[in-house]
């Protein structure tokens, strides 16, 4: 109980330094190149921070069943919506910019409806996991192309497109190893802390597992939008919702077959659309999202939450 404690304690620090550190790094890192904070966020810092959702959605395949593996990553892409926007827009309305509503909102949406229609039948086998990898293929390709078509503006601000410098990498390398170590301490902790409690192994897959995961992108949008950085607070969340399905399970799915079991067939796909739309629709409605769009968010995070211990 105290080594659970203990780890959690941890946890907590290292996400929260890891948070202000990929910040920070992520800010000098888009300038030095000459991207926008959006293009930053969707792509480098969303494809990092989906580390632990790979780590235990592979390691959950292998060793214990694909449905936990699964279960993970489609509660995590809930709790992105629901608790990271949520509470990132009680902080700070975020505005949410012209070029993220066109390139990367859709292609989450886009994503999404793609899981659901390939995991109708029941089964993500090893060519829906070469689909999703070739969608995932096709969107960076999108996004490079963009980039260098339409790149970011800036070139009056000190260091744009000055290349990129040690201190950036080494900010952005720093902020990622303590996000990944704090996230993986939250989990172990919360996970021996229930388990000691009674709580049932599927119901820790589908909080606990998923919660945690998800932290790195809470911690890194909170901080982000504590700081004004808006933009990698949108882009942080929607790129890991891209990057969860098309590369997490994609590359599970070539490892092993994913089974999907009818009740999530239920429940977790459709909270996922569901999540997903409204969100769309509040991006779209006045370009930001509210604190009251955040409050709406955060509740039914919890709504999903107490449907899925109950």
């Amino acid at each position: 109980m105290l080594l659970s404690l203990g780890l959690l304690a941890a946890g907590i620090v290292a996400l929260y330094a890891g948070a202000e550190l990929l910040v920070a790094g992520a800010g000098r890192l888009a300038l030095g190149i000459g991207l926008r904070a959006a293009t930053v966020g969707v792509t480098v810092i969303a494809f990092a921070t989906t580390a632990p959702e790979l780590f235990v959605a592979t390691i959950g395949a292998l060793d214990v069943s694909t449905d936990i593996g699964l279960g993970a990553v489609l509660g995590s892409n809930i709790a992105n919506i629901g608790l990271v926007l949520g509470v990132s827009a009680l902080i700070k309305p975020l505005r949410i910019s012209r070029i993220a509503m066109r390139r990367h909102v859709p292609f989450m949406l886009f994503a999404t409806v793609l899981l659901v229609v390939l995991g109708a039948d029941g089964t993500i086998g090893t060519l829906e996991g070469a689909i999703l990898l070739l969608a995932l293929g096709g969107f960076t390709a999108y996004l490079v192309s963009a980039t260098n078509v339409n790149p970011a503006m800036g070139g009056d601000q000190t260091g744009a497109g000055d290349g990129i410098t040690l201190r950036a990498v080494v900010l952005v390398l720093g902020g990622l190893m303590a996000l990944v170590l704090g996230s993986r301490w939250l989990v172990s902790g919360g996970t021996g802390l229930l388990s000691a409690l009674g709580v049932s192994d599927l119901v820790i897959g589908l909080t606990v597992l998923a919660l945690g995961t998800s932290l790195p992108e809470l911690a890194a949008s909170v901080v982000g939008s504590v700081r004004g950085e808006t933009e990698f607070a949108i882009g942080n969340v929607v790129g890991s919702n891209i990057y969860n399905i098309l590369a997490v399970l994609g590359i599970v799915a070539l490892i092993t077959p994913i089974e999907i079991a009818s009740s999530t067939l239920r429940l977790e796909f459709p909270a996922l659309v569901v999540f997903t739309i409204v969100l769309v629709a509040m991006m779209g409605y006045g370009g930001r999202l509210t604190r009251l769009d955040g409050a709406v968010l955060v509740s039914g995070y919890v709504a999903f939450l107490a449907l899925i211990v109950v």
